[in-house]
């Protein structure tokens, strides 16, 4: 296995973060969260969670700007390329910098994430066994019973980015579609940009999130681990259809919550949809509501379906 120097995370996280500025898909709150989270994922041995964390972002700041003319036709507020802050990062992060964490914390001793188990007594509490990690000998997607988290870990950070990415291409993509959308809970056609309006494309698109996300797990681990590359159709038939699998089913949950929890507002005077970021109306505007409760905000939505996705994967496992 090749060595990456310590460096490497360093200047990887950096260019992400001003990769997101420059291209305004990062707020300066947004740039310095994505450096953390970027940094603290690319720094574990296991490569995969850095990688899919890569084309995670790479992909959905390229979806946000595709028909990025008419979403602004369509949604009061609309953000250019995205834009995401500080929560948006950690919302759409959160399972997977969790996971790699534990990973390394478990399987390289000697990192600063093992002491801090050490300290917190996680790894006992877990019923896991820090192992030293070993990819000539075992691949992490099928460790030998003393690494049994190994596998899991990979299961969770899988489902949090297929359904992360398949919710943002299902949102991004969805809403371009030529046939209105049906609020998942009555089957009823609503605006373009409704939380919980399901559609074709969007439903193609989120199945599609998680495929990239499949593969892209599945790719990184047959490069890093010679194991891995001795079963590789294990590996690959594995990661591509609980990813593609994942995707759609943390989009739907995504969506469920969305049409439930979340306010949907509809401005009549515009024709568009009232999004979190958009200023307050005026008193007088007229205002429709379209769906959901004023619960949870999308933020919210997005960090616990995700949440949700990875622990059904992560149990699956």
């Amino acid at each position: 296995m090749v060595s990456i120097p310590l460096s490497t995370p360093l200047v990887f996280a950096v260019a992400l973060s001003v990769h997101g500025l420059r291209k305004r898909s990062l707020s300066p709150s947004g740039a310095a969260a994505a450096f953390a989270v970027g940094y603290t994922t690319l720094s574990v041995p296991l490569r995969a969670f850095g990688i899919s964390l890569i084309v995670f972002y790479l992909a959905g700041s390229r979806a946000t700007k595709v028909g990025k003319a008419l979403k602004k036709q369509l949604e009061e507020g609309h953000q250019d390329a995205g834009y995401r802050n500080a929560a948006q990062v950690l919302c759409n992060s959160l399972s997977a910098v969790v996971a790699a964490l534990l990973w390394s914390a478990l399987y390289e001793p000697k990192s600063w994430q093992a002491k801090l188990i050490d300290l917190g007594q996680v790894g006992e509490y877990l019923g896991a066994e820090k192992v030293p990690y070993d990819f000539e000998q075992w691949c992490p997607l099928t460790p030998p019973p003393a690494a049994a988290w190994s596998r899991a870990l990979l299961f969770v950070t899988l489902g949090h980015f297929a359904c992360c990415l398949g919710d943002t291409l299902a949102s991004e993509l969805g809403i371009l579609s030529r046939s209105p959308p049906i609020l998942i809970t009555t089957l009823k056609p609503v605006p373009p940009g409704t939380n919980g309006g399901l559609s074709v494309v969007g439903t193609l698109a989120s199945l599609m999130g998680g495929l990239i996300m499949g593969v892209t797990l599945a790719a990184s681990l047959l490069i890093q681990s010679t194991a891995c590359r001795s079963e590789w159709t294990n590996v690959v038939v594995q990661l591509v259809v609980l990813g593609t699998l994942a995707g759609g089913l943390g989009s739907l949950l995504d969506s469920f919550m969305g049409a439930t929890l979340q306010c949907t507002r509809f401005l009549n005077n515009t024709k568009r949809i009232l999004t979190d970021e958009a200023p307050a109306p005026a008193a007088d505007a007229d205002v429709k509501v379209v769906s959901g409760y004023d619960i949870l905000t999308n933020n919210q939505v997005n960090l616990l379906s995700s949440i949700a996705t990875a622990a059904i994967l992560g149990a699956l496992a």
